[in-house]
């Protein structure tokens, strides 16, 4: 080699260390990596891992589960929007376009569905009226036949049931109405900064079971984070209990899988030609980026998994309550509502079929007394945060804080009612377990939108691969 090329060489290696200089110190590993290197392997508190789940889902579950939340009976879902916040007074509502929500017009959902109400079998329909009539009456008349007395005692315990994590809507308000989720989908709508921490602040730090003492890790709206980068907040974490270590995973598993559609379904472009909707990685990096989160990144996105588990071990364990025969999915279309049925328990069937279940046996154990002190106040917490959901000011955001979190109730009843759902007849009314239309509803669209998080999980790791 000549002289002179040697000297070209050292000259361009010289310049080359020079730029990165002045371009500062690089982020450490590829921008895939700073976002999923620790999210890979076992999960804490379970026996399974996150490439089982990210093959089962994405292969098998996710493209079966979106095209039965397609039907009409998944689509509809009634809800009331217009519920005042019961714990601030805070009318306001955000004016931004994409926060409003285009309720159905009457024409626009199924008879089945608006005159079913909550009768979906055929042993509820043929008692249905003559409940409707003894509650109008307020008393049981003698003159009804004993299994009709039987199914509205039924009913109306399931209304103030103890084993409900949520405060359901009234369906009948005149204030609740229809909505078409497929046409108000969850995506990202400029709803954020001092308003939208309140509501996150007060979920966790007045409804996780934290003392005001530890404070949680990047709380924009903290007094002041202090110097341990979490590492109390994480120590007194595993010093709690399964059952409320537990409950903080669910919640950070929501909030992480919410964020996760924010980022995949971002307004890129509004013009006057039209608007574009897509993956925004910078605010996914800004979310989940091992750097850019201190650390908190990937303890989000386990969280999610954990979440995963948890409904999809509920979707297991309902299959009996949705195998009876008389049980209808009910829209007034009897082929399609057979097609319907048929798809969902194709479903639940493929559900059980997962090889690494969540043991739900862990929660509750022990001394009697005090795993059934801890369950209620597990479910009245949880029962608070469904309420929380009136305070979000954004309307869309409203909706689908109040789908998701009442579907993840259903969940947790589901697991919690195992004998009862294992007890039902085959047919006749299920007298010790029951579940509303609205519970369905959000059940399985809370699933929903949990495997379409680690289904987009997928796409924005080839998106920063391919930075």
């Amino acid at each position: 080699m000549g002289r002179c090329h040697l000297r070209r060489l050292l000259l361009l290696l010289l310049l080359g260390l020079l730029g990165a200089a002045a371009a500062g110190p690089p982020l450490p590993g590829s921008a895939e990596q700073r976002c999923f290197c620790q999210v890979t392997g076992y999960l804490d508190d379970c026996t399974c891992d996150v490439e089982t789940i990210d093959t089962f889902n994405n292969n098998k579950l996710f493209p079966r589960l979106n095209k039965l939340l397609e039907s009409d009976y998944f689509r509809h879902y009634k809800v009331n929007l217009k519920k005042p916040c019961p714990f601030w007074n805070d009318s306001s509502h955000c004016g931004i376009r994409d926060c409003a929500v285009k309720p159905c017009a009457p024409n626009e959902v199924p008879g089945g569905i608006e005159s079913a109400s909550f009768k979906y079998s055929e042993e509820a329909s043929k008692h249905a009226g003559e409940c409707e009539e003894a509650k109008r009456l307020g008393a049981v008349n003698e003159s009804l036949s004993e299994e009709t007395q039987r199914a509205m005692l039924q009913w109306t315990q399931h209304e103030d049931s103890s084993d409900n994590f949520c405060e359901a809507d009234d369906v009948q308000s005149p204030d609740a109405e229809y909505v078409d989720l497929l046409l108000n989908p969850e995506r990202y709508t400029g709803y954020k900064g001092p308003e939208a921490w309140k509501i996150w602040n007060s979920i966790y730090e007045e409804n996780c079971f934290k003392p005001r003492t530890i404070e949680r890790p990047l709380n924009p709206l903290a007094s002041g984070r202090g110097d341990d980068d979490g590492n109390s907040f994480y120590s007194w974490l595993e010093g709690l209990c399964v059952e409320k270590r537990a409950f903080y995973k669910l919640i950070s598993g929501l909030h992480a899988s919410i964020n996760i559609h924010l980022s995949a379904r971002y307004l890129l472009q509004d013009t006057w030609l039209g608007t574009t909707w897509g993956h925004n990685i910078t605010e996914f990096q800004h979310r989940f980026d091992e750097v850019l989160t201190q650390g908190e990144g990937s303890k989000r996105l386990k969280n999610l998994y954990f979440l995963y588990l948890i409904e999809l071990r509920a979707m297991s364990k309902v299959l009996p309550f949705f195998e009876r025969p008389g049980f209808q999915l009910f829209t007034g279309n009897k082929n399609r509502d057979t097609q319907t049925k048929n798809q969902l328990l194709e479903i639940l069937h493929l559900t059980k079929s997962f090889p690494l279940h969540f043991d739900e046996n862990s929660f509750f154990a022990g001394n009697k007394k005090e795993a059934a002190k801890l369950k209620e106040e597990f479910r009245l917490h949880f029962r608070n945060i469904s309420r929380i959901m009136d305070c979000v000011g954004c309307l869309k955001c409203r909706l689908w804080g109040k789908l998701q979190t009442q579907g993840l109730g259903t969940a947790l009843k589901i697991l919690f009612s195992q004998k009862l759902i294992e007890n039902m007849p085959e047919s006749g009314p299920s007298y010790g377990f029951q579940l509303t239309r609205q519970e369905i509803v959000s059940f399985f669209n809370a699933f929903g939108r949990i495997s379409t998080s680690i289904r987009e999980l997928e796409n924005f790791k080839n998106l920063l691969r391919n930075m």
